[in-house]
């Protein structure tokens, strides 16, 4: 990225750098203008003997512009500016891209958010890359969609992170100053003409982030302050979404704030409610993942549903399977691919993958190496066979090892069952693991020591655990006492009342015969 400074008198404007920008063989396709005066362009020609500015007006406007370079027929050269909604959006998302990047390598969320705000610069500068990767997209003003801006950026943190290694962050807060790797090396004092001093850099950064900043929360702010609300939001508010929810959406994820809503927004709703998703369901999964507006129908979310499809989900229940989980589709195919392996790997066939992925579709957000796998091998620890428990209850691999399942595990260890116990406990009834000790075991442990049946009942029935203490093993054991009869724990618990109701009465009938 090149950037030019235009000073602005009542009649000329004379430009720094024409000369380098004119004659070079390769330019850079994106652009970036900085105006000192107030001053609006129309069109820039660039030509061998200089350049062109077209309907130049005393008029108020933004700190920075971005151009994408297109050569004419004549060899002049045309820079079509890149509309500042379209820019802020993509500026929202590489931060959003750099979050996640900065997170993986280790930081955590707090951090990652802090250090984000003092690499504005580097941001300019992976805007500058899509604009070279996608210029032919924004000579005809198409908009990027969340998943090409990813797969744009990420491999290019990947380079990055590869040439600096342990350095990266220092080479992001200091670009583009690149890092002296050897102490040895002599230092320049003095830096090229084109690289801004870094106090120059810092501060230029710090306001560029601020204005930003504040204008995304202006937008926020302005939300319901007009008489003119944006056409996204009124569309949304008729669909049933609160005011508040918006603006609470806007805040988390500035970039939806952009949106366009023939562009973005309306295609995915009505796509959605094609698929069977009832209009009121809408503003849930916009609310749980806005993202999901940015990207392209034909490119990425259609492509993306069939190659789940083709990994087992039911077409059939897109419309439980997206209401449940949105982020699903928003995730890239090696992400997708990489979970799949491991149930793979876990044992699961591939009628079970497709179940899983269909009740179970936030399975997928869990990583590999640091969630999932580490999960199985505490399982495996215990005794407990990791792909039967997947298959049942994939949700016990969400927990923590440390908090939830080993708790767990020594409540039952303590009230004298041997780990095999446990094994077979989980088998039969995977959300075991998903209980609270405090909250669920303890009280109806407490009751279970009341009710009369051994302890290896529980070890035939621990779905005993899952029904409600107070509305059914409570009021159920009751009536089975009352009536002087003994029935087994199953059939107190998992009957349905006309066939509780049958049983007991022949129950009673049997004893009162036999007396």
């Amino acid at each position: 990225m090149k950037a030019f400074t235009l000073f602005g008198t009542s009649d000329t404007l004379s430009l720094f750098g024409v000369a380098a920008l004119a004659s070079s063989s390769s330019p850079s396709p994106s652009i970036s203008i900085s105006i000192s005066s107030r001053v609006c362009i129309d069109h820039i020609d660039i030509g061998t003997s200089g350049i062109k500015l077209s309907n130049l007006n005393q008029r108020s406007f933004p700190q920075r512009l971005f151009f994408c370079r297109a050569e004419n027929a004549d060899g002049s050269v045309s820079l079509v500016n890149v509309p500042p909604n379209l820019l802020l959006a993509e500026r929202e998302e590489a931060k959003a891209v750099l979050n996640l990047f900065l997170r993986k390598q280790g930081m955590s969320r707090v951090n990652a958010i802090r250090k984000i705000k003092q690499l504005d610069l580097f941001i300019d500068h992976l805007i500058s890359r899509l604009h070279t990767v996608y210029k032919t997209r924004y000579l005809v003003g198409r908009e990027l969609t969340t998943l090409e801006i990813r797969d744009a950026l990420i491999p290019y943190l990947d380079e990055l992170l590869e040439e600096h290694g342990d350095n990266l962050v220092d080479a992001l807060e200091y670009f583009p100053i690149p890092i002296v790797k050897e102490k040895s090396e002599e230092i320049d004092q003095n830096p090229p003409a084109d690289i801004i001093e870094p106090s120059t850099t810092h501060a230029s950064s710090l306001s560029s982030a601020n204005s930003k900043k504040l204008t995304a929360m202006a937008r926020v702010s302005d939300i319901g302050e007009t008489p003119n609300l944006p056409p996204h939001v009124v569309y949304l508010e008729d669909l049933g979404m609160d005011l508040e929810v918006i603006k609470e959406v806007i805040r988390k994820f500035p970039a939806f704030a952009y949106y366009s809503l023939e562009g973005k927004i309306k295609p995915v709703v009505e796509f959605l409610v094609d698929l069977g998703i009832a209009k009121s369901d809408i503003p849930v999964i916009i609310s749980k993942r806005p993202q999901l507006c940015g990207i392209s129908l034909t490119e990425n979310l259609i492509p993306t549903m069939a190659f789940l499809e083709d990994l087992g989900v039911d077409k059939k229940k897109w419309a439980k399977v997206i209401y449940r989980f949105p982020a699903l589709l928003t995730y890239s195919r090696s992400k997708l691919q990489a979970t799949v392996d491991f149930l793979y790997e876990m044992g699961l066939s591939s009628e079970e993958v497709g179940k899983v992925l269909t009740r179970f579709p936030s399975i997928i957000s869990y990583s590999v190496e640091e969630k999932l796998r580490p999960t199985a091998h505490y399982f495996h620890s215990v005794g407990v066979n990791g792909g039967v428990l997947m298959s049942r209850c994939p949700q016990a691999f969400g927990l923590n090892i440390e908090t939830s399942l080993k708790p767990v595990t020594e409540f039952f260890m303590q009230k004298g069952y041997h780990m095999a116990d446990v094994a077979v406990m989980a088998s039969r009834y995977g959300a075991l693991y998903t209980f609270s000790v405090a909250e669920n075991l303890v009280p109806k442990w407490e009751y279970f020591l009341t009710m009369g049946y051994p302890k290896s009942e529980l070890v035939k029935f621990p779905q005993y655990f899952g029904y409600s203490l107070e509305e059914r093993i409570k009021r159920r054991h009751e009536i089975v006492k009352e009536s002087g009869v003994r029935l087994l724990l199953n059939q107190v618990l998992s009957l349905s009342d006309e066939d509780f109701d049958r049983v007991l009465k022949r129950k009673v009938k049997k004893k009162n015969a036999c007396a």
